[in-house]
């Protein structure tokens, strides 16, 4: 587990193993947010199995999974609840799926209606991904 750290509120990563729960426990974070549907690749524990583990260890699990290149608005409207819910609950969000990628959009998409394209872009930078072809989408949501 690679994980990268967005804002102090959320973190990105790519695939999270059951023992990695523990270790983002550890770490200080409350929300863990699945974002990769089952059975995407053979070495994938299934969203279930994590849920299971999450819940023992007092972790709040959310699994919104989101088909690679396929952001609707609903699916960035319910990762904008989860983050103002984890935000209510004051605890830190750890949002992942294969590479972080699609994890870092929906932050970006969630994000877009109240902060400038350009800082999207480059907080997402700063995190290791490249999402400058993005900005065209964040700056029709903007709204600031």
């Amino acid at each position: 587990m690679d994980i990268k750290v967005v804002t102090d509120s959320i973190s990105v990563a790519d695939q999270v193993t059951s023992d990695d729960l523990l270790t983002l426990k550890n770490a200080g974070y409350g929300t863990i947010i699945c974002n990769r549907p089952d059975a995407e690749g053979v070495e994938q524990p299934t969203a279930e199995s994590l849920a299971e583990r999450a819940t023992e260890l007092g972790l709040h699990w959310h699994w919104l999974p989101i088909t690679p290149g396929q952001f609707t608005d609903a699916e960035v409207a319910k990762f904008a609840g989860l983050l103002e819910l984890a935000e209510r609950q004051q605890e830190s969000v750890l949002a992942f799926c294969r590479t972080g990628t699609r994890s870092i959009t929906l932050w970006a998409l969630s994000q877009a209606a109240k902060v400038p394209s350009a800082r999207l872009v480059q907080q997402a930078s700063a995190a290791g991904y490249d999402l400058s072809g993005l900005a065209p989408r964040l700056d029709g949501l903007f709204q600031g």
